[in-house]
């Protein structure tokens, strides 16, 4: 199916991970201009060149969106650049996981800093521009912000500002003809996923095959998500065919969030 995606702009956030940097192929893929914001300069240069050599358009900004100021720089560079913005994708943010009452002020003063307030300024930002051009927002939270666990209390409760949030700007789009919406995955197999797997092994003896099959009965599911499903998931939201959906809210966790 046609998404109707090509000829318009994207901006991903934290490009550079595992899920941003497949979401920006994907966009790519589908013929939209792509503007690349992360941390890791070499890694966006890397991408950007990817995407190039693909026949799309990019442009890559290097910036911390944990900075007050990046936010209105990276969507300025992105829209002088590409010439327009119809979709913001908020793919930026990792969260410091520990025993709920070990973690410290910093602890969570950072994780809030990056993904939730990064993603406010850069709705902030990218607003303007995505009524002018009746476009929409994507935020990537987590479903750790629907369930407790001891161990992922900064990150859900981050997933779960998000949460609201997404339901908060989509209503204010309605008026302004802009759709937001947020996807919730459980584990997807990034490198985050990576260094949590080889932790489990050092820390159980296990063989990687065996630490990872402990890893899903504790999650209860078949598989972890890939980066690409994710990306695949982003797309159709973002497309115009989906025009009537907004503040919808979704999980792709292979069922393991069971509560309604």
């Amino acid at each position: 199916m046609d998404l109707a995606l090509a000829g318009k702009a994207a901006l991903v956030t934290g490009a550079t991970g595992g899920i941003g940097r497949a979401t920006a192929l994907r966009l790519a893929r589908e013929g939209m201009d792509v503007a690349l914001t992360g941390r890791s300069a070499e890694r966006l240069a890397a991408l950007h060149d990817e995407i190039i050599a693909g026949g799309g358009r990019a442009v890559a900004v290097a910036a911390d969106l944990r900075e007050p100021e990046a936010a209105g720089r990276v969507v300025a560079t992105a829209v002088a650049a590409l010439g327009r913005l119809d979709l913001l994708v908020n793919c930026a943010g990792a969260t410091k996981r520990g025993d709920v009452l070990a973690l410290d002020e910093a602890d969570w003063t950072d994780g809030f800093a990056l993904k939730f307030f990064g993603t406010v300024r850069m709705v902030r930002a990218a607003w303007p521009h995505l009524r002018e051009a009746a476009g929409g927002i994507v935020t990537v939270a987590g479903n750790g912000g629907r369930t407790g666990d001891r161990d992922f209390a900064i990150g859900g409760s981050v997933n779960a500002a998000l949460g609201l949030l997404t339901k908060a700007l989509a209503d204010r789009g309605i008026g302004d003809g802009v759709r937001v919406n947020a996807i919730n995955p459980g584990i997807v197999e990034t490198d985050r996923y990576r260094v949590r797997l080889a932790r489990l092994m050092a820390e159980t003896g296990l063989s990687e095959q065996d630490a990872a099959a402990r890893m899903r009965a504790t999650h209860r599911v078949a598989r972890f998500a890939r980066p690409e499903e994710v990306a695949d998931l982003i797309a159709v939201m973002a497309s115009p065919r989906l025009a009537h959906l907004n503040g919808a809210i979704v999980d792709l966790d292979g069922g393991e969030t069971r509560a309604l």
